[in-house]
């Protein structure tokens, strides 16, 4: 290995003795190399950053078509390896063409070390397609799934869509609120069909990496191994589609992917949160799209189906809980699934490490954060339906791309009582409000306590409606 490396890079050690050793000017080639890259890096992020960040890394070894590079620690590690990560492979690979690896390690544990691929076309190429799309959660699967009226649709479909040979509607649309088993469904299906017929190439991801990964193949010019990747599966499976809303040339590959394996006659599957005529800042013709095949809602769960939801997980866990504790959860806990699930887990948690029966007494005592917030529990839609209302505005504007501020700021208040009133991160605020970016909600914040800082009147609307909403 190391000789052919000599060869290929012999013309780099001109003017060099002939007497020097191979080994000599092996080690000659590469630090030109490296001191190639870094002025590179030099001249493309400037003096500061060169100084501060890549000037204290330097170059290691190779062996075995790696590269590894060292800095004095592991903070720096992983800064160079996210800011400069990329374009460090990328100038790599145009020195060595040979190049399938690079890490990068900090002093001190040269055993820990962030490994990227030398070149981001031939890595996807020979990615794996577990390794582009997401983890499957082994929990997820048809058997683990309780099944009641407001998701029996769902399910039937799903179920249908994982066993049958012939695609039987495409796309496969399912829609519903957080937590009530999107997900779950989503990764039964890729399961099933691993299980059953491991020669189909099933891709699960969620529109987040979907975008990512398209935007990265722009930035490295590389479209055309995007779209054999996504358009060469058997089922493409995409989550939480809504994360398009105002991403137009997001919208506009996926809309071109999906055309060319419906055409091919490929499965896909899409959740989202709403359904696809209500879905905000999506083209038309995308909407179209989604609802052509079976487009399958999954309603807030009903008392009977959460109470076999928590007696199935109490069975599987093995534990033992009375059945007036679990009724009394189904009960208070209505919001979703997932919350269900964590009270739980919790009540369990207490009694395996407290060493006490699980009891009505403790339960209320040990969950009365959960069951408080069960009590009055703020959405995001009812708060962008009030505060539309209050102000005058179409319940649409919320989502949409107009910034006059007769609309502007009703939809800062609304973000603002959103992060106020609700327990969701400023990113899920932010992709209700028609996918906005998280620091724009952060500025409503910002400005809405401004203005009541500095306008009586102002402050008045925004504490009557929240007075409103929490009422």
């Amino acid at each position: 290995m190391f000789v052919a490396l000599e060869i290929g890079h012999a013309d780099i050690v001109q003017g060099v003795a002939q007497t020097v050793t191979d080994d000599r000017r092996f080690e000659t080639g590469l630090s030109s190399q490296w001191s190639r890259v870094r002025s590179k890096l030099r001249a493309e992020f400037g003096e500061a950053a060169y100084r501060s960040w890549l000037k204290p890394a330097s170059f290691e070894a190779v062996d075995d078509e790696t590269v590894r590079i060292l800095a004095p620690t592991r903070f720096m590690r992983d800064w160079i390896e996210t800011q400069y990560g990329e374009r460090l492979k990328r100038l790599w690979a145009e020195e060595m063409p040979a190049l399938r690896r690079l890490e990068i390690v900090h002093l001190g544990a040269a055993t820990e070390k962030v490994e990227v691929p030398a070149s981001p076309v031939v890595a996807d190429a020979e990615k794996s397609d577990k390794e582009i799309g997401a983890l499957l959660d082994p929990r997820f699967r048809f058997e683990n799934f309780v099944v009641g009226k407001p998701n029996e649709l769902a399910f039937a479909a799903a179920r249908r869509v994982g066993e049958a040979q012939a695609v039987p509607f495409n796309p496969l649309f399912l829609y519903g609120g957080v937590g009530l088993g999107k997900t779950h469904l989503m990764h039964a299906i890729a399961w099933h069909i691993r299980d059953t017929n491991p020669e189909r190439r099933v891709i699960y991801l969620s529109a987040e990496k979907f975008m990512y990964q398209f935007i990265r193949a722009m930035r490295y010019k590389d479209t055309m191994a995007f779209k054999e990747q996504f358009r060469s599966v058997d089922v493409l499976m995409i989550d939480d589609v809504q994360f398009f809303s105002g991403k137009d040339n997001t919208q506009e590959e996926f809309f071109h992917t999906f055309n060319a394996l419906v055409d091919q006659n490929r499965q896909v599957v899409i959740s989202a949160d709403k359904s696809p005529n209500d879905l905000e800042g999506m083209e038309e013709r995308m909407k179209s799209r989604l609802g052509w095949g079976l487009v399958a809602d999954i309603h807030p769960t009903i008392y009977e189906l959460r109470l076999g939801i928590l007696q199935s997980k109490a069975e599987r866990m093995e534990v033992d809980i009375p059945l007036k504790v679990l009724e009394f959860l189904a009960h208070k806990i209505t919001s979703n699934v997932r919350e269900l699930e964590g009270a739980l887990n919790r009540l369990v948690a207490y009694a395996n490490l407290v060493g006490r029966p699980v009891t009505l007494e403790n339960t209320q005592e040990v969950l009365h954060d959960i069951l408080r917030a069960n009590d009055r529990r703020v959405t995001i839609e009812e708060i962008q339906k009030r505060v539309a209302e209050h102000f005058n505005i179409r319940l649409g504007e919320m989502y949409s791309a107009r910034r006059s501020r007769a609309i502007a700021r009703p939809r800062q208040v609304a973000m603002y009582l959103a992060k106020q009133l609700t327990a969701r991160s400023l990113p899920e605020i932010g992709r209700k409000f028609g996918g906005r970016d998280h620091t724009t909600v952060m500025h409503a914040v910002r400005k809405v306590d401004e203005l009541c800082a500095l306008d009586s009147a102002f402050s008045e609307d925004v504490e009557l409606l929240r007075r409103m909403l929490e009422g």
